[in-house]
């Protein structure tokens, strides 16, 4: 049967992903299936951290020394699943932000976690953690943005940060998505974060066309715009389902 416009409202449409390569799958698919090329062009790549502070903390996790831990994206569950011998060792009640890390953690853990705000921002996290007192581990990205850890102090808390992973920035593009942007074919570049953002502007040269910046959430709406790239969408929700419907509404044709 041949798919009507209404099904593949993206057709002829190219979009660049900027997602790491192996977080690139999901998006990619439902690109795809609207009928869009999707170029992967990772302008981040997720290396996991090894550190005596990293190897203490797991220690201390399992020991049921942490009364929280919290997480902020899925990689940080990625490191969990790749250096704990069991998710039995998780032995604290656990805070996510977003629906993609809650789920990564709920399919690792077999559990869901005690916690996810509403919006997926850390700052959103902070107003929904509880007042208490009790350690509480943080587990970040090495250029994650600092604020959790102060938010969660106020509140009575003694939050310890680690870094779980390291975020490496390519200093080019792949070739067809550098080809794409000096042709001025592409016509939107997603983001995902706001080091994807970052590593784009690192790395890429002549884009012409003006391709739409469509981005998941504010955080990485608002690094956009300080970065000097015009947003045409930001997803609501935030999540890659949310932002699907944003590259939509950002290339709607005219009728």
């Amino acid at each position: 049967m041949t798919a009507t416009p209404t099904a593949r409202p993206l057709a002829g449409r190219v979009i660049l992903v900027t997602r790491p390569l192996d977080q690139s799958a999901a998006l990619v698919t439902l690109l795809t299936r609207r009928g869009a090329t999707a170029i992967v062009a990772p302008t981040i790549e997720i290396v996991p951290a090894r550190s005596a502070h990293l190897t203490r903390a797991l220690r201390e996790l399992a020991a049921g020394d942490f009364d929280w831990m919290s997480l902020t994206s899925r990689a940080t569950v990625d490191v969990l699943a790749r250096r704990l011998s069991s998710p039995s060792e998780v032995n604290a009640k656990v805070a996510a932000i977003g629906d993609g890390t809650a789920a990564a953690f709920r399919r690792w853990a077999r559990r869901p976690p005690e916690l996810q705000p509403s919006s997926f921002t850390t700052s959103a996290l902070a107003r929904a953690f509880p007042r208490g007192r009790g350690r509480v581990l943080c587990l970040r990205a090495d250029i994650a943005p600092e604020g959790l850890e102060a938010a969660l102090s106020a509140k009575g808390w003694t939050p310890e940060r680690i870094d779980a992973y390291r975020t490496k920035m390519p200093r080019r593009l792949p070739p067809q998505a550098r080809d794409a942007l000096e042709e001025g074919r592409v016509d939107a570049v997603t983001f995902t974060s706001a080091s994807t953002v970052r590593g784009f502007v690192g790395a890429v040269g002549a884009v012409r066309g003006a391709p739409k910046v469509v981005c998941i959430g504010p955080v990485t709406a608002r690094e956009a715009r300080a970065l000097g790239l015009r947003v045409a969408a930001v997803a609501t929700p935030h999540t890659i389902e949310g932002l699907m419907e944003a590259i939509e509404r950002a290339l709607r044709r005219r009728a």
